[in-house]
């Protein structure tokens, strides 16, 4: 990987389990970067909103700390990771308690700047 035309931005706090998050970040993988966007802009789930606020932090990234130009970004890769796992407990019958476990992920988005001949070999 060049790291001269990559950018990385992540989130290790994203509130729903990577399941959910795999199934939405795999849609935008090698896609052109405002494509993405706008896939994630009309996206009906709710963690869209967080996966287009760490895309968009990816591309700031690029611009400004590697001065990459922002119309041939890609996103290259997305990677999905557990993370911690809140317990809460919910009262049943006969004084037992139910658990209630709520999953956290992380997500780290990778964008990477290619040229026109390359985006056709994919």
């Amino acid at each position: 990987m060049n790291e001269n035309l990559t950018a990385i931005a992540k989130d290790n706090m994203v509130r729903t389990s990577p399941l959910k998050l795999s199934f939405l970040v795999n849609s935008i993988v090698n896609l052109k970067v405002s494509s993405a966007i706008n896939q994630l802009k009309f996206s009906q789930k709710r963690v869209s909103r967080v996966i287009l606020k760490v895309l968009n932090a990816a591309v700031a990234n690029a611009e400004n700390n590697k001065q990459l130009d922002i119309d041939k970004l890609f996103v290259k890769e997305v990677f999905v990771g557990k993370s911690l796992r809140m317990k809460r407990w919910r009262p049943r019958a006969k004084g037992r308690a139910g658990s209630i476990i709520k999953p956290f992920s992380k997500v780290t988005i990778i964008v990477e700047e290619r040229s026109e001949i390359e985006k056709e070999k994919i």
